[in-house]
């Protein structure tokens, strides 16, 4: 881990069932939170259907942008499964065969009818890839440089993440703490804008409810420094005090 910097990373969901509603997407919370445990921030998501020019341009774009780009969705044994194809446009490589991908799925599938041509595209991906373990369903995901190809299905994305689980070089983590209060959020913008901008690297976000007939937030305060989410925590309180307002450390 480096704490030089802030590594970023994108996450690219791929497939017209995302975009039509029939499925809804699971991924990109898990994705998140795994990437703030390596150090690694995810900076943007981008959703597109199943359309090779939109994926080449949109992994080109990200990855170009960001130290990592990931993908879900796409990888599967059909024919409108095209991540593979359209990510080695992108990356102006040729798809190949993996021989290591393609004894595992003979493996997994020899009591199961064996490998037939559309279980094959599983082992195809964009020359010079490495491979990321499936232990769920033996079609194992991919990575090539800081692209990384990943199943669609939230159970066995979550699975190739464990497998990357250090794997991949991050920053500091992000912390964070909250304090809640019966305010609506108008109210302290100034406040909140003032000990932002006197705590350098730290990012305060205001979250804002209705209950019990009323108003109130969680704010919500981001750094890679303990020390500073603690200031910030303690200055916000002590501002929310002296305005009159009840708050509560950790949330409500």
């Amino acid at each position: 881990m480096t704490d030089s910097r802030i590594f970023t990373a994108a996450l690219l969901v791929i497939g017209d069932e995302i975009l039509s509603g029939r499925t809804q997407d699971k991924n990109i919370a898990q994705v998140a939170s795994w990437l703030g445990v390596q150090g690694i921030r995810l900076r943007e998501v981008r959703v597109v259907p199943d359309v090779i020019d939109a994926i080449v341009e949109a992994v080109n774009a990200l990855r170009a942008r960001n130290d990592y780009l990931f993908t879900t969705g796409g990888i599967g044994p059909t024919h409108d499964d095209i991540t593979v194809d359209a990510v080695a446009q992108a990356l102006g490589v040729a798809v190949e065969i993996h021989p290591e991908a393609r004894a595992i799925l003979e493996k997994y599938y020899a009591d199961k009818g064996g490998v037939n041509e559309g279980r094959l595209r599983m082992a195809r991906v964009p020359a010079g890839s490495d491979l990321i373990p499936n232990r769920y369903s033996g079609a194992p995901g991919i990575r090539h440089g800081n692209v990384f190809l990943m199943a669609g299905v939230p159970h066995i994305t979550a699975g190739m993440l464990d497998a990357l689980t250090g794997e991949i070089e991050g920053g500091a983590p992000l912390l964070s703490g909250t304090v809640g209060a019966w305010v609506p959020e108008s109210e302290i913008a100034g406040l909140l804008h003032e000990i932002e901008r006197a705590h350098e690297g730290s990012q305060i976000g205001s979250y804002p409810f209705f209950r019990e007939g009323r108003v109130g937030a969680n704010f919500v305060v981001r750094s890679t420094s303990a020390e500073t989410v603690q200031s910030c925590i303690d200055t916000l309180c002590e501002g929310l005090g002296e305005m009159g307002y009840d708050f509560t450390p950790g949330g409500i």
